[in-house]
């Protein structure tokens, strides 16, 4: 997983990761969306792929990309501890702000 997020932590290979959400592209398609140059958005996408991110296609002499499911089912399934910690947190944050609410009202009514 440290090299998946390594990967993403590139802001241009980010933006590739959120172009590709919404299906397959060229690199051509790709480097033009960005303002990159080809050689650029070809090795962003090399980083990718090398990470398992995604997925290159070879149809004639077009290289076509493609998001791979299974990294970030990886990444989905690690962020869902720390959801769990973080809603815990946020359930006692919920708790202590009431407490306090109700000890302004009583200070209030004094």
């Amino acid at each position: 997983m440290k090299t998946t997020l390594n990967a993403l932590a590139e802001p241009n290979r980010l933006l590739i990761v959120e172009l590709l959400r919404d299906g397959p592209l060229t690199v051509g398609e790709i480097a033009d969306r960005l303002g990159l140059k080809q050689p650029q958005a070809s090795k962003h996408l090399g980083v990718l792929r090398h990470a398992g991110l995604v997925e290159m296609t070879k149809i004639a002499n077009r290289r076509i990309y493609n998001l791979k499911a299974e990294p970030f089912k990886e990444i989905d399934a690690w962020l869902e501890s720390y959801r769990h910690i973080m809603n815990e947190r946020f359930e006692r944050l919920d708790d202590y702000l009431e407490d306090l609410q109700r000890k302004n009202v009583n200070d209030d009514d004094k």
